[in-house]
This record gives C-alpha cells, sequence and structure tokens, in this order.
C-alpha cells in the first residue's frame, strides 16, 4: 500500500476542512463583536511543548482565531496557578484556556483542568465535560478522542450498530471513544492492560482503535479482514543505525495487508486533533455569547463585549 492510497486515513485533509470552517464562523463572530481568542498556558520550559504551541499559534492564524501564551515558571505553586487561571475565567475577552502538558510534578494537572470554567474548557478535560459526553453533549469534547472518531466517519462506514473496539481506556482517549461512538449507536467493547485475550476482542472488531503507548502491539493476526484499524499511539522507536523514528502502536507494514483503512503514523489523528481545538474553541464562544446574551441582553451591540 503506497502513502498514496486510499485506505490511508490521512489526518490533513480533514484537519484542513475544518480549520476552513471554523475560519468562516470566527469571521462571522469578529464581525459581531465577538473576536475568538485562545490562552494557552505553559508551565517551565519544556522543547516538545513548545512545538506544540507554535502549532497551535500557526493553525489558529489560518483559522482566524487569536492566540496567547502565557508562560509560568517551573517553580509556580499549584495556587497560583489556579489564581491565574480563574482571572481568565473572568475574563470576557479570552474564550479558551488551553494547559499544555507536561507539568512539573508538583503541579496536578487534574486540579488545573477542573480550575477551567466549563464554559472555557476548550480541551473537553473539565469533569463536567467528560461528564456530558455520557448524556449525548458531544460539541465539546477531549480534541484527541473526537479526532479518532472523525476517521472512522471519513471512511463512510455506517456506525449504527458497527463492532467497535478500543484498546486503551484513559479518561481522555479511550473512555471518551467510547461515548462518543455508543452515542452514534455503535457496540463497543474497552479493552485494557487487565483484559484477557486481547486478540480475540480485536479480531471481532469493524473498526479498532488503540491507544495505549505501546509500539506495533497490534498485528496482522489480531485484525479482522476489511476493518477500519485507527492507531493513536505517538511512540519513539530507535533503529539499529541509532536514529529515531516514530511509529504508532500498531504493526503498519503488516495490518495494512489485512484493513481497508489504516491511520498513518505520524500523518493520521494528529493533524486532526488541533483542528478539533479550534473547533471547540467556536463551540465555547457560541456557548459564552448566547449565555452573555441572555443576560445582558445586548442582541443589537454585541461588540460591548470586548471592550468590557
Amino acid at each position: 500500500m503506497s502513502t498514496t492510497d486510499s485506505r490511508y486515513l490521512k489526518g490533513g485533509p480533514v484537519a484542513k476542512r475544518i480549520i476552513e470552517s471554523v475560519r468562516i464562523a470566527a469571521e462571522e463572530a469578529r464581525a459581531e463583536g465577538f473576536p475568538a481568542k485562545l490562552v494557552s498556558i505553559t508551565v517551565g520550559d519544556v522543547d516538545a511543548v513548545d512545538v506544540y504551541v507554535r502549532n497551535q499559534r500557526a493553525k489558529a492564524a489560518q483559522a482566524g482565531i487569536d492566540f496567547e501564551e502565557r508562560r509560568f515558571p517551573a517553580d509556580v505553586t499549584a495556587r497560583e496557578l489556579e489564581a491565574a487561571i480563574h482571572g481568565m475565567n473572568a475574563d470576557p475577552r479570552v474564550t479558551g484556556i488551553i494547559i499544555q502538558r507536561p507539568v512539573p510534578k508538583h503541579i496536578p494537572v487534574k486540579a488545573l483542568q477542573s480550575a477551567v470554567h466549563p464554559l472555557k474548557d476548550v480541551e473537553g478535560m473539565h469533569p463536567a465535560s467528560i461528564g456530558n459526553i455520557v448524556y449525548n453533549q458531544l460539541d465539546l469534547a477531549p480534541c484527541t478522542a473526537a479526532a479518532s472518531v472523525e476517521l472512522l466517519k471519513e471512511t463512510g462506514l455506517d456506525l449504527k450498530g458497527l463492532e467497535v473496539v478500543v484498546v486503551g481506556h484513559s479518561e481522555i482517549v479511550g473512555k471518551p471513544i467510547a461515548f462518543l461512538l455508543m452515542s452514534e449507536g455503535a457496540t463497543v467493547t474497552v479493552c485494557h492492560h487487565m483484559t484477557r485475550s486481547l486478540a480475540v476482542h480485536a479480531r471481532r472488531a469493524d473498526a479498532l482503535f488503540v491507544a495505549v503507548g505501546k509500539p506495533r502491539l497490534i498485528k496482522a493476526d489480531m485484525v479482522k479482514p476489511g476493518a477500519a484499524v485507527i492507531d493513536i499511539g505517538i511512540n519513539s522507536e530507535t533503529l539499529p543505525d541509532g536514529t529515531t523514528r516514530i511509529v504508532g502502536d500498531v504493526d503498519t507494514e503488516s495490518v495494512k495487508d489485512v484493513a481497508s483503512w489504516i491511520t498513518p503514523v505520524p500523518g493520521g489523528v494528529g493533524p486532526i486533533t488541533v483542528s478539533i481545538l479550534l473547533r471547540n474553541t467556536m463551540v465555547a464562544l457560541n456557548r459564552q455569547r448566547e449565555l452573555y446574551r441572555a443576560s445582558y441582553a445586548v442582541g443589537e451591540q454585541p461588540g460591548q463585549i470586548a471592550a468590557e
């Protein structure tokens, strides 16, 4: 299978389409006096985080969303960070808040995620945002989970009754994927490190999602012929000559001859994740705009929000 084979579920075209729709919505909102703005929180100096931030800034610019990075020293306290977040929650100029990971060990990241107001939780990480998925409120889901489901939809498969297996049950990927797909009518099995006979479950799947952080865990004999395979894993593999390359949780070279669709790593789920973040930003903006209008009845002159 060549990289141009249609069976490769590439994230780039999907991300481009999402960003274009976000750009149109952002322009309309700005014209009405509601400019969208993302604030990124970075703690300490981590090169990998800087790469993410640069990518987010660039994609936000393409989508017409303002982007601001706020950096805090590595020795900042959790209380200081939470106070800063509460200030952003109260600032009507801030649409969404992103907490870049990793953070120093003394900072409880879950507490920070809980400090972000649900209306500004564009990462979909607040407990309220996760809980809403259970009740089929799906428009503000965790970005990676939502990006993975977007790729499955690209296959054109009917999700109603589809047999889906999710390998990995993390709070930000595996579990949200399961709830998102159940809301679409899929039959979902979630496997994890305590699952017995993983291969038996995996071979039953019409669609297989894998997010465990174990390179090449899924082999060809674990995949149902004709299945869609969504590989969310990102692992660094050292080659015999000492160089490294990025590989997923699926042994792509063997699985690609069995599956009807498979995501490349890199280039599959990753490119869509930031576009989902931007789409979530517009969802957050719309919710905030509705609340503001309901509270202050400013249907004719919404631009007042930016000036306050």
